[in-house]
């Protein structure tokens, strides 16, 4: 007896989960090269004679157009196709992975490295709305599920990946091979986005395009204002105190942008950045808490690769392996969390947290009271714990923080978040990255043994810990206004 072919629903339901699947898979490229490079900055230094500040702007200038365009681009999506933007930044994306990897000096690096943010807050914001659309209820819960493992496994196998094609390319030229590597998975990419992402969106979505130049122009002064003090901190005592007085000009432009916004509002028009949005509790504190999240996770990968490979002199390969425990337990535990969502609410975040940082303090201790030659097998151990615990925060907040947001400002809704998320990354990874070098450049002579390393990461994980409680503080807020709304129905 044969079966039956399989009903309309399930042909839709499958075709949804594959366009999904690429999605997610862009998604993927590009959080990956948010840590790949940094195993790769002694290797990029010693290629192409770049210095402190050049290396800083490397990582960081990728964040900051990331963050510049995220907003825009997701209210563009909504508003227009975002089956369109996606191939445009998929394209983008890979001829400026093309500048990076062809790169003869430092300049044209960091050049590819700022047109690779803006491609990759071309895409993401699409990948967020998309998910928005193609799913509801619980379906939705478990595709939020695998984008967090998928984003879970990318932020924390990256250094990895990077560290195993230096290896195997040399110091010289291997750092080369991380760019490389976008340019056949984003052709792949678009082929598929092509057959099988959505033609059509939602009617409510389909507006009338108003980009708002105003709003736009403020706000990416704002960003930019905001974000370059932080992206100028390099713990050098080098370091020009003048570059805070940014922060002034960035509190003029966002009281200037916000001011702007609701009178755009008034006169019937779509701002930028409907404050509607903020005034959803769910949606505002899983922002917030995702920007402390994202303040203190990539970095804790940074500093503890930066502490193996500077302080116990283990090569990057290596070093980037310690991370591969994370990858795998976030992954198991995103997926089961995507699940979980629906019943344990907001309490699953917050004991994902508490997990994250009693690891977080764990780190700290094993790199000052454990051997050097077991102290790489021990971190593994520990970072095997803190994924069990990262992972039931990504997908789980995400869920959370987007359920009460209309479609049709999925994408826009998503954006905000990510912007929120990669403002996080800038500050904390340079919060981290300053105490960490401040910590060397301070030691006798400029000269820096084990000694001076263990201190820096130490001094550096603080910060981290300070992240991790401000995320914990947003979402036992959070809880505390969901169980209060639920009383009050009651």
């Amino acid at each position: 007896m044969t079966s039956a072919p399989p009903g309309p629903d399930a042909a839709a339901e499958a075709h949804r989960w594959r366009a999904f699947a690429v999605a997610v898979t862009v998604a993927s490229i590009t959080i990956l090269d948010l840590t790949k490079v940094n195993v790769a900055l002694p290797a990029i230094e010693t290629a192409l004679g770049a210095g402190s500040t050049d290396l800083q702007l490397v990582v960081s200038g990728y964040v900051l157009t990331f963050g510049l365009t995220l907003v825009p681009l997701g209210r563009l999506g909504d508003q227009r196709s975002r089956r369109t933007l996606f191939l445009v930044g998929l394209a983008l994306f890979t001829l400026t992975s093309l500048i990076c990897a062809l790169a003869t000096t430092s300049t044209m690096l960091l050049i590819g490295r700022l047109l690779q943010g803006v491609a990759a807050g071309v895409q993401m914001p699409q990948v967020l709305g998309l998910v928005q659309q193609l799913f509801t209820g619980a379906e939705r819960g478990r595709a939020f599920g695998v984008f967090g493992a998928v984003i879970g496994i990318s932020t924390a196998f990256g250094p990895t990946l990077g560290g195993l094609l230096i290896a195997l390319g040399g110091e010289q030229d291997g750092w080369r091979l991380i760019f490389w590597l976008n340019v056949p998975l984003a052709l792949a990419a678009m082929v598929l986005a092509m057959r099988l992402l959505p033609r059509q969106q939602p009617q409510a979505a389909r507006e009338r395009l108003q980009l708002d130049p105003i709003g736009v122009l403020l706000f990416g002064l704002t960003v930019l204002a905001l974000l370059i003090p932080f992206l100028l901190t390099t713990g050098s005592p080098s370091d020009d105190p003048r570059r805070w007085w940014s922060l002034v000009a960035a509190a003029v432009c966002g009281f200037a942008f916000a001011a702007w916004e609701r009178h755009y509002a008034l006169t019937g028009r779509i701002p930028l950045i409907p404050f509607r949005l903020l005034r959803i509790g769910s949606f505002r504190n899983g922002t917030l808490l995702a920007a402390a999240f994202f303040a203190a996770m990539p970095s804790i990968f940074l500093l503890t690769t930066l502490y193996l490979q500077h302080g116990l002199g283990l090569e990057p390969v290596y070093a980037g392996m310690v991370t591969i425990g994370f990858a795998l337990a976030s992954a198991l535990t995103s997926w089961y969390g995507g699940i979980l969502v629906n019943r344990l609410g907001r309490v699953l975040v917050i004991g994902g947290l508490v997990t994250l940082s009693l690891a977080v303090l764990a780190l700290a201790l094993v790199a000052r009271w454990v051997s050097a030659d077991a102290t790489p097998f021990v971190m593994a151990g520990v970072m095997l714990v803190a994924g069990l615990g990262g992972g039931v925060v990504i997908s789980p907040n995400q869920t959370l923080t987007l359920a009460d947001v209309p479609v049709h400002d999925g994408g826009l809704a998503g954006s905000m978040g990510q912007l929120g998320q990669r403002i996080g990354t800038a500050i904390g990874t340079a919060i981290a990255l300053s105490l960490f070098y401040a910590t060397v450049f301070a030691a006798a002579g400029g000269e820096a043994d084990e000694v001076v390393y263990r201190d820096a990461y130490d001094h550096a994980m603080i910060a981290v810990g300070a992240f991790l409680l401000l995320a914990l503080g947003a979402g036992l807020w959070d809880l505390r206004g969901r169980r209060a709304a639920r009383s009050t129905q009651v």
